[in-house]
Parts: C-alpha cells; structure tokens; sequence
C-alpha cells in the first residue's frame, strides 16, 4: 500500500520570538518493508539554515535555525511512503524463551552492533522508569516457558483488554505510574508501559513512532488532519531483530502501520522541538493526513 502523508507543526506565539533553533524527526524510515519514495520539508517563515543528520538509532532529523524575529512557525513535512507486506505468520512459540533472551543480554560480552543498540534499550530511559508496578505487571504474565514473542504478544493482549483509550486524560509528559494507577491513557502511553514492563524482565524494546491510517464511518466523508500520529513499541529477538507490537489495536502491525522513527521513548523521537529567544505564551496546532494513494 502507497500512502501520501501531510504532517503540519504550527506554533502561534504571542510576542515575535527569535533566534529559534529546531530539531524536526518528521521523515519516515527505509526499511525492507517500507520504502520511502519522497520527502520534502517545508519552513515558513523561511529558515535561515536547514540540515540533516542520523541519528543513534538510524533516524533523519532535521535542524532548522530562524534567525529574524517571528510570530509564528509552520513546519510541514510531505511523505509518499509504500508499505510493504509484513511477514504476519511467525511462529511466536518457535522464537527463543524469554528468559533466554534476558540472560543473553547480561552476559555484556559478544554483541554485534546491531545488538549493542539493543542493549541501551533493556534499562530505564529518561520517560520510561522500570518501577514496581510495571515489574508487578509483567510477572503476572512471565512464564518462563513463553517465549519473547509470546510474552510480547500477551503482554499487547493484558493492555489492549485491562485499559481504558481515553484522550482527554493524558499528555505527552504524563509518567508511567500515573497510567498504571488510573489504567488509562493513549497509544504513547500504552507502548510506553510495554517497554517498561519488558525492560522489567531486561528484554530489549523500544519505542516506535509512526502513523496509521484511519477510515472514516461509511458513508461520511473523510476529513482532512483527521489522522494523528501513533505509536507502538517493538520487542528484539536476538534471531529475528526486532518485531512490533501494538497495543492500542491489539494486533501486530501491518500495511497500514508506517515507521517513522524509533527510540528509548518519546523523547528521542518527538516530532518537532526546540529553543528560542523570547517570552509569553504559545500555541501549538498539529495536523496529520494520511491518504492511500
């Protein structure tokens, strides 16, 4: 499936600001199953300067710098992006027992590079704690006999059943614990819990950014900046890589889930954040079409 993807960062600020430097991870990934055909990345007012760079994690972030004073800042990045066939039949009780998995990355010795970036995503990140809770979680679902997958799976199954999707009640800053005590929350929240409860066990998993498409009710129009982003979180297995999970929708992604970066957690793929010279309040507009072509 080929998609066309619009995502729109407007700040309206409510005294000129300047000197306003940016750090944008607006671009999709190329991965073997998903092909980025185009990008491009629009700034108004025009930016003084914008480059490109990769990032620990393989992500393209863009820096982009304002010089002059303005009042407000629009940031749109335009996508197509085809989504290739996953493989939705693996054999999830054929991948290796988790505790297997866990003892493999204690061991701090033989890794390959791609397991060395798993490796940072098996402790605590700077929004995602290891606390009781999510340890008391998870081991109420831990056979030793499960393997990762299956663990990963179940785990998916406990979140999508036992908590509530409620988007008034959280923002992109509200801690683990506080998802745990009111089981409650949206997609960041719920991938982020699941990265803390594997990360419990010192299983690798990471946090996956991303966009999925939506279809309106039948017979009503689609509306445009219906879509927003999404997110889910991927669980490594030393034979496999990493595989994704999502526990918003209960299912393991497919076609109409598109990657766009991946993580610790949020804070290392936020869509657009910054620093400027200046004062008073902000507000912030986001917009995000996802359109099959």
């Amino acid at each position: 499936m080929k998609y066309q993807i619009r995502h729109l960062t407007r700040y309206c600020y409510q005294h000129p600001v300047a000197n306003s430097y940016n750090l944008a991870c607006l671009q999709p990934r190329q991965l073997p199953t998903q092909e980025l055909c185009s990008f491009s990345l629009e700034v108004l007012p025009t930016a003084s300067s914008v480059y490109a760079r990769t990032d620990t994690f393989g992500n393209t972030q863009h820096f982009i710098h304002l010089q002059p004073p303005h009042q407000q800042l629009a940031v749109t990045a335009f996508s197509v992006v085809e989504v290739l066939p996953r493989q939705q039949s693996l054999a999830l009780d054929l991948t290796q027992p988790w505790p297997q998995v866990a003892a493999f990355f204690r061991q701090q010795q033989g890794y390959s590079p791609e397991q060395l970036k798993a490796l940072l995503c098996t402790g605590p990140s700077r929004m995602i704690p290891v606390p009781d809770e999510t340890k008391a979680l998870i081991q109420s679902i831990a056979d030793p006999s499960l393997t990762v997958l299956q663990l990963a799976q179940q785990l998916t199954d406990l979140i999508f059943h036992q908590f509530e999707y409620d988007p008034e009640f959280s923002s992109v800053v509200t801690p683990v614990s506080e998802v745990l005590l009111h089981k409650k929350g949206v997609c960041q929240d719920f991938a982020q819990l699941a990265v803390s409860c594997l990360r419990a066990l010192g299983i690798p998993s990471r946090y996956v950014s991303g966009y999925l498409e939506t279809s309106p009710p039948e017979g009503q129009p689609r509306l445009i900046g219906a879509d927003a982003s999404h997110a889910w979180f991927a669980v490594y297995d030393p034979e496999l890589g990493w595989v994704d999970f999502d526990p918003t929708n209960n299912l393991m992604p497919a076609e109409r889930h598109i990657t766009l970066a991946y993580g610790r957690d949020y804070a290392d793929v936020v869509p657009l954040k910054g620093l400027l010279q200046g004062h008073g309040v902000h507000q912030l507009e986001v917009e995000v079409d996802v359109v099959p072509m």
